[in-house]
């Protein structure tokens, strides 16, 4: 047992409430991404778990999800290959790379970066009231922009999510859309797959070095999977105006997060 909680103590109050979690944290991560926004504070509020181990153990609940919600979209949309493929490969090295700065760098240095990101994602889509309606290529499927974008896209993004991850779906959606030229619900989908990607590189780093909290992170997949599937159905049955509206939703309540993480910070 000692194995499985790696010294945390473990109650049954604690795995229904990081069940809940998962299960909402699977839903948002599935319709548009940030479902980190719930689960990584639910995590940290478990005593004795360390910031490492809490971001390792996100990482199991997330791939949980990010799988079941991938199955469930690509039974209905077919991805376009030649940018989620190479997105994804450099995803994964990113995360890898980002896994390892996570046991360097202290996460709340990153805070204020993605809260300024956050807003001028968030200001950027409500101005733009038609952004990701329709899927509309800013370059061709087969062209080197579009390529060599999906790739960039892919790494930065990547190691974000080995570093601290809330909101990686969220940055994937809207880059996608604004960079590639996705519809909303084509860069929701792609998405999950890049984000398969990320979750399974930060992994290959945090199972060996004995960071993830596998009694904890089980509970959370569990969740994450029941979550991550109805996600994905609703947001295929109500389309690209749906997931921008959860999609502006989801943003603003991170940058409410994040706004009052580093207005405490400063108080303190």
């Amino acid at each position: 047992m000692e194995a499985l909680t790696a010294g945390v103590d473990v109650t049954l109050g604690m795995l229904l409430w990081l069940l809940a979690a998962g299960v909402l944290a699977g839903w948002i991560d599935a319709v548009v991404g940030g479902g980190g926004l719930i689960q990584l504070p639910a995590l940290l509020l478990v005593p004795g778990m360390t910031p490492v181990q809490a971001v390792a153990t996100n990482k199991v609940g997330s791939i949980a999800g990010t799988t079941a919600s991938a199955v469930t979209y690509l039974r209905k949309i077919t991805p376009d290959r030649s940018a989620t493929i190479p997105a994804a490969a450099t995803a994964f090295l990113g995360a890898v790379l980002g896994a390892k700065l996570a046991t360097l760098v202290p996460g709340e240095l990153f805070t204020p970066l993605i809260l300024a990101a956050l807003i001028g994602v968030g200001l950027f889509t409500v101005i733009n009231p038609s952004l990701g309606a329709d899927a509309t290529l800013r370059f061709g499927e087969s062209s080197k922009r579009h390529h060599g974008l999906s790739w960039l896209i892919g790494l930065v993004i990547g190691i974000y999510d080995g570093v601290l991850g809330p909101g990686t779906g969220s940055f994937l959606v809207i880059a996608f859309v604004t960079v590639i030229g996705f519809s909303f619900l084509q860069a929701s989908a792609t998405a999950k797959v890049i984000n398969w990607a990320t979750n399974f590189g930060a992994l290959v780093y945090f199972i060996p070095d004995g960071q993830v909290v596998w009694a904890l992170g089980l509970v959370v997949a569990v969740g994450n999977v029941l979550g991550g599937i109805v996600g994905a159905r609703t947001a295929l049955k109500q389309g690209s105006g749906f997931v921008r509206v959860v999609f502006v939703v989801v943003v603003s309540a991170m940058i409410l997060k994040l706004g009052y993480d580093v207005m405490s910070g400063l108080i303190h």
